[in-house]
């Protein structure tokens, strides 16, 4: 099937033809009359099948135009890199046509956003916490919204953003197309669809969690971080194999000490993001990692969700996530657009649950390899692999045979007695006849009057 068969107008082939795209992946293709019927949609696809112009192209061939200053599609991704991408995708599609968009997220000043749209927008393309900003603020008028799109909508819910998804459901209009996707489906996302979609129309291209067939899967067992950094090293020696590589570690401070130990190794190679680093910083490195100019990017789960870079030739879980999902996420980044890709996985031995986890939900078990015999196996840990002293022999500390239990005595009987607050409280109470009710005038009368 090509794009031909989707009856889309000649501004929308014009952009497809210069985009050099002839095919729907099945995501689109199975998606298109869907979306543009007009009814409430769930996608589930895996990362990297084009789910950006799944939802799009239906919207944009039925989106009539406007002169009207507020906007009719509201588009909400999870990270300020997500906005820039699908704002860069729209933009693409509409080149032919008179189509205004905006990308709006936090981190920068919003009084430049907020004169932005003042200049009138059709589509606009946001984090849920600024859009809530600039909605209660009444800056950016809701009330013309006719389609809702929730991208990576589990990855928001992670993020702690579902009070902002509410209160924004709650000031957009009742009558409107809902249109969520996603790579997985959790209980979370199935309650938020419950409650906010009518009657939903599913569109599956694959089960929840299967993994795209043209990515190869291999894993390590490793036994500790600077081993893992080791094992690291030797892979990374064969650059023209791995010739575009996306490490992914579990938080910021890990994403830092790793940044250093292999730009000690690769100068001028490495670059890296997390949520700690200014904005420019971010799309600089991202920018550069696309370009070619670093071979290798760090990053965390939350900075490269949902990031579309070309010819990744490896992904690198160096260490194994707690969520499988995110597990998904993370191999999506390589084998995109029906290339062939690469994920490998190091595993320490605190982490095998979380590789039993991974494999239940793929159904398939990840191939294990050696580590090579000329990896140097480290026997240094980082501060979070030393074990915990508990300070047993600490003579300082009590012991739980020397807290002190319960008094073995009775009290005395003077202190036994009821504080009622003192004599002259209680006289002075008497006198002027204190009402049991404070600010009752009406008891103070009528005992007055006996």
């Amino acid at each position: 099937m090509s794009f031909k068969n989707l009856n889309l107008n000649t501004p929308l082939y014009n952009a497809l033809d210069d985009l050099g795209f002839t095919t729907p992946t099945p995501i689109q293709e199975e998606a298109f009359n869907v979306v543009a019927s007009g009814k409430d949609v769930v996608g589930i696809a895996q990362t990297g099948t084009g789910k950006t112009y799944a939802y799009m192209l239906p919207i944009l061939k039925n989106l009539p135009f406007a002169k009207q200053d507020n906007p009719r599609v509201m588009i909400m991704v999870p990270t300020r890199e997500l906005v820039v991408q699908v704002v860069e995708d729209i933009e693409k599609l509409t080149k032919y046509i008179n189509v205004r968009v905006l990308g709006v997220y936090g981190g920068v000043n919003i009084n430049t956003q907020k004169q932005a749209i003042a200049q009138g927008l059709d589509i606009v393309v946001a984090t849920p916490g600024r859009l809530f900003d600039l909605a209660v603020s009444h800056v950016l008028q809701l009330k013309s919204i006719q389609k809702m799109v929730i991208d990576e909508v589990d990855v928001m819910l992670d993020l702690g953003f579902r009070h902002q998804l509410l209160n924004i459901f709650d000031i957009l209009p009742e009558r409107r197309q809902n249109i969520m996707f996603s790579a997985t489906m959790t209980d979370d996302v199935d309650e938020l669809i419950t409650n906010f979609f009518t009657a939903p129309v599913k569109v599956t291209v694959a089960v929840s969690g299967t993994p795209l067939e043209n990515i190869t899967q291999e894993r390590y067992n490793v036994p500790n971080f600077y081993t893992k950094v080791n094992l690291l090293e030797h892979l990374l020696r064969d650059k023209e194999t791995f010739n575009k590589v996306l490490i992914f570690v579990a938080y910021k401070k890990m994403a830092d000490l790793l940044f250093d130990k292999i730009e000690e190794i690769f100068p001028n190679e490495v670059c890296v993001i997390h949520s700690n680093k200014t904005q420019n910083y971010r799309l600089r490195s991202i920018e550069q990692f696309r370009e070619g100019t670093n071979r290798i990017l760090i990053a965390t789960d939350v900075m490269a969700r949902g990031l579309d870079i070309d010819h990744v030739s490896h992904v690198i879980n160096f260490d194994t996530p707690h969520f499988p999902e995110n597990y998904m996420h993370r191999i999506g980044r390589t084998g995109r657009a029906e290339r062939e890709g690469h994920a490998l996985m190091f595993s320490t031995e605190v982490e095998q649950e979380f590789v039993s986890s991974i494999e239940d939900l793929m159904q398939m078990e990840i191939p294990l390899k050696e580590i090579p015999e000329d990896v140097t196996i480290s026997t240094d840990l980082i501060e979070e692999e030393r074990p915990q002293n508990k300070e047993r022999n600490n003579p300082i500390k009590r012991r739980d045979e020397d807290i002190a239990g319960p008094a073995f005595h009775e009290k005395k009987e003077k202190n036994k007695k009821e504080n009622l607050g003192g004599s002259y409280h209680r006289d002075l109470a008497k006198k002027y006849k204190k009402p049991k009710t404070r600010g009752d005038k009406n008891f103070n009368k009528r005992n007055n009057k006996k």
